[in-house]
C-alpha cells in the first residue's frame, strides 16, 4: 500500500508537503487549494438551533415518511415477486427501529443544538465506519443497506431550510474524494474543479474515463488523503505520474510550472495537426472520431479536429433527472448534436443503462451483479415504450444532420434483428404522424461480450458497422471487475485472447464489407495503436482531448509494418510478449508522444496492464 511520502516545506501554514501516490487516469497538471468530501451519502447543511423539541419532531416526521414509503415498496414487490423479495424493505424498516437510530439522534439533537438531519447524519456516518471496519464480511455488506435508508431519509426532511446540501466552494479548488461516481463527475462544474483525486477507483472505471474525456486532470488509487488534508492546503495535481503533493515547497512548485510549460508546448504542435486527417505514412486513412457525454463538450470536439462523434453516450442525459426526457427533448438535445457535428456524422449509442439505475423509475433493490443483468440492449427491448421514444427522437435528430445509432450489450444476433425491427416500426409511426426524419441512417451493434465477437460475420449481415467496446469485452473476456482494485492488475487489453477476438469482429465485418471501429479506452492507448491499425481497424473513437496526440501517431505508422506486428501479436502466447512488440514499434516511431502521453515518466499504458 503506498504511504504518504513527507518533506519538510515552508507553504500551507508551515506544514509539511506530502505526496499521496496512487494511479494516473487523466493527464494533466494544475495547482490549487484543494476541496475535501468524505465518504458516503452527502453531509446535509448544519445549523444551530433553539427549540430541540421541534427540531426532534421533524425528525420524528422524516422516520415515519421514510417508513410509509418502505412500506409500499415492499407491498409493491410482494405483488410482483412474491414474500422474498418484500423482505429486503423488511430489512430496511429495521434499520430504522434501531436504538442507535431512536435514541442516539435526538440525544445528538440535545447537546450538539444543531439541527435534526445533520444529527443524523453525524450518527449514522459514525455507525457506518465502525461497521466499515468489521472483518465479517455479510456485516460490512450491510453498510450498503444503511447506506441507502440514511439517503432516504435525509430527502425525507422537511425542506424550511432549502439548503440540504453544502454550497461548492466559489473558487477553483483541486477537489479530493473517498470516490466518486460517473454523475459526479460528469456533474463537475469545469470552471471550478480543475482536477480530482479520489482513494477508490481504477484506470478502467467510469469515473476515470468521464475524466479523460471531459480533460479533467485525475488521480486514483490515493491512500489516506481525505483523512491526512487540510481543507484549503495548497496543492499540485499530477495526472501523469499519479501524485498529489499538499504545501509544496517553492523548489516543487518551480519544478512542476516548468513541466506544465513543457506539455503545453507540445499541444501546440499537436494543435497544428487539426484540419489533417489521419492518414499513415503509406496512404491508409483511419476515421478518428470524439467520444462525447454532453452538448457542450462540442466545443472540444471542434477544437481537436476530430472527424465527428463516434459515439454519444445517452445515458448521462436520459439518466440525471427523476424523469426520463420524453421523444420531445431528446429529439431537440439530437438534432442540436447533429447541427453543429454536420457535415460529419454523429453515432448515438442507445440506452446503456439498467442495473443499478434505470430512467424515471429508481430500482428498489439493486441487482446483486449489474455487469450481468438487465442493462444495455436487454432492457430496452424490455421497456420497449422508453426505446421506442429514443429511437424516435434519433430519427427525428437526421433532419438536422448525419445521424446513425448503435445498440450496446448486443449478445447474439437475435437482438439486432428485434431492436431493427422496432426501428422498422418507429419510421411508420413518424411517416404517420407527419414528421420529418430520415430513412437514411447507419445502425451498427457494439461488441462488448465474448459471444457477440465469437458471431461477429453474422451480426455484420444485419447491420452496418461494427463498433468494438473493448472495455466490456476485456472484462468479460478475462473475468475482471474493472473497477475492483484488487483484480484491476488482471484487466489486460493486450491478452492474446482480447487480441484473437478483436481480429475476429474484424474479419467478421470484412465479410460483408462494413467497416470496424473501437471506441473503448484501448482506442487511446498509443502503445497498442500500431496493434489496432495492423489488425485493420477502420476508425478509432476517442475522448476529444485525446484525439490530437492519437491522430499524430497515426500519421507516423506505417500499416504495413503495422500488419507485420498484428501477425506476430496474434502468435504470442502472452500478455507481456504482446506488449514487448507494441511497446517497440511505438517507441520507435514515436518517442516523443509516448512522452507526453506518460508526462515524460515511464508509465504504464492506460489500457494494459501486464501480469
Amino acid at each position: 500500500m503506498p504511504r504518504p511520502v513527507v518533506r519538510l516545506g515552508s507553504m500551507g501554514g508551515g506544514r509539511k508537503e506530502m505526496v499521496y501516490v496512487g494511479t494516473p487516469v487523466s493527464r494533466g497538471i494544475v495547482f490549487g487549494p484543494v476541496h475535501v468530501v468524505a465518504r458516503g451519502f452527502s453531509a446535509p447543511e448544519v445549523y444551530p438551533i433553539a427549540n430541540v423539541t421541534r427540531e426532534t419532531e421533524r425528525f420524528g416526521d422524516a422516520l415515519r415518511r421514510t417508513r410509509r414509503q418502505l412500506e409500499g415498496l415492499r407491498e409493491h414487490m410482494e405483488s410482483l415477486s412474491g414474500n422474498e423479495e418484500g423482505r429486503i424493505f423488511e430489512a430496511h424498516m429495521l434499520v430504522l427501529e434501531d436504538p442507535i437510530v431512536l435514541t442516539g439522534v435526538p440525544k445528538a439533537i440535545e447537546e450538539r443544538r444543531q439541527n435534526a438531519e445533520y444529527c443524523f447524519y453525524a450518527v449514522m456516518q459514525n455507525q457506518l465506519e465502525s461497521m466499515r471496519r468489521i472483518p465479517d464480511p455479510f456485516l460490512r455488506d450491510r453498510t450498503t443497506d444503511i447506506d441507502d435508508v440514511c439517503q432516504r431519509v435525509l430527502r425525507n426532511f422537511d425542506t424550511e431550510h432549502e439548503q440540504n446540501t453544502p454550497e461548492e466552494p466559489d473558487h477553483q479548488h483541486i477537489l479530493v474524494a473517498y470516490d466518486l461516481s460517473p454523475s459526479a463527475t460528469a456533474a463537475m462544474d469545469r470552471r471550478q474543479v480543475l482536477g480530482f483525486a479520489t482513494e477508490q477507483g481504477s484506470i478502467t472505471s467510469h469515473t476515470a474515463i468521464l475524466a479523460r474525456s471531459l480533460g479533467i486532470p485525475a488521480v486514483v488509487g490515493l491512500r489516506n488523503a481525505v483523512f491526512n488534508l487540510h481543507a484549503l492546503d495548497p496543492c499540485i495535481l499530477d495526472g501523469y505520474e499519479g501524485k498529489l503533493i499538499s504545501n509544496p515547497t517553492p523548489e516543487t512548485v518551480s519544478k512542476y510550472r516548468e513541466l506544465e510549460e513543457e506539455h503545453q508546448q507540445r499541444r501546440a504542435e499537436l494543435d497544428k495537426l487539426r484540419d489533417l486527417g489521419a492518414v499513415t505514412t503509406d496512404e491508409r486513412t483511419i476515421t478518428l472520431s470524439a467520444n462525447i457525454e454532453f452538448e457542450h463538450e462540442l466545443d472540444l470536439v471542434d477544437r481537436s479536429g476530430a472527424e465527428g462523434v463516434g459515439l454519444f453516450r445517452t445515458e448521462f442525459f436520459l439518466l440525471e433527472s427523476e424523469e426520463c426526457p420524453d421523444e420531445e427533448e431528446q429529439a431537440a438535445l439530437y438534432s442540436r448534436v447533429a447541427e453543429r457535428v454536420a457535415p460529419s456524422e454523429v453515432i448515438f449509442r442507445t440506452l446503456d443503462a439498467g442495473g443499478d439505475k434505470v430512467p424515471g423509475e429508481p430500482l428498489s433493490e439493486p441487482e446483486p451483479n449489474p455487469f450481468l443483468g438487465w442493462r444495455g440492449i436487454r432492457f430496452s427491448l424490455d421497456r420497449q415504450d422508453l426505446f421506442k421514444e429514443q429511437l424516435r427522437a434519433i430519427l427525428r435528430a437526421g433532419a438536422a444532420g448525419r445521424v446513425g445509432l448503435m445498440f450496446p450489450l448486443i449478445s447474439g444476433v437475435g437482438e439486432v434483428r428485434q431492436a431493427k425491427s422496432l426501428l422498422a416500426e418507429c419510421m411508420e409511426e413518424l411517416s404517420a404522424r407527419g414528421v420529418e426524419f430520415t430513412r437514411d441512417i447507419a445502425v451498427g451493434a457494439m461488441i462488448e461480450v465474448p459471444s457477440a465477437a465469437m458471431v461477429a460475420a453474422d451480426i455484420a449481415a444485419e447491420v452496418d458497422f461494427l463498433s468494438i467496446g473493448t472495455n466490456d469485452l476485456v472484462q468479460y473476456t478475462v473475468a475482471v471487475d474493472r473497477v475492483n482494485p484488487r483484480v484491476a492488475k488482471l484487466y489486460r487489453s493486450a491478452h492474446p485472447g482480447i487480441i484473437r477476438l478483436i481480429k475476429t469482429v474484424i474479419d467478421g465485418a470484412s465479410q460483408h464489407r462494413i467497416w470496424t471501429g473501437v471506441c473503448g479506452e484501448m482506442a487511446g492507448d498509443l502503445t497498442l495503436l500500431p496493434l489496432l491499425v495492423g489488425l485493420g481497424v477502420d476508425e478509432l473513437s476517442v475522448g476529444a482531448p485525446l484525439v490530437p496526440l492519437v491522430k499524430q501517431a497515426v500519421r507516423l505508422l506505417d500499416s504495413g509494418e503495422c500488419a507485420e506486428l498484428a501477425r506476430q501479436c496474434l502468435q504470442a502466447g502472452e500478455t507481456k510478449q504482446i506488449l514487448q512488440l507494441c511497446s517497440e514499434v511505438a517507441t520507435t516511431v514515436y518517442p516523443e508522444l509516448i512522452k507526453e502521453e506518460s508526462g515524460g515518466a515511464s508509465a504504464p499504458s492506460f489500457a494494459a496492464h501486464p501480469s
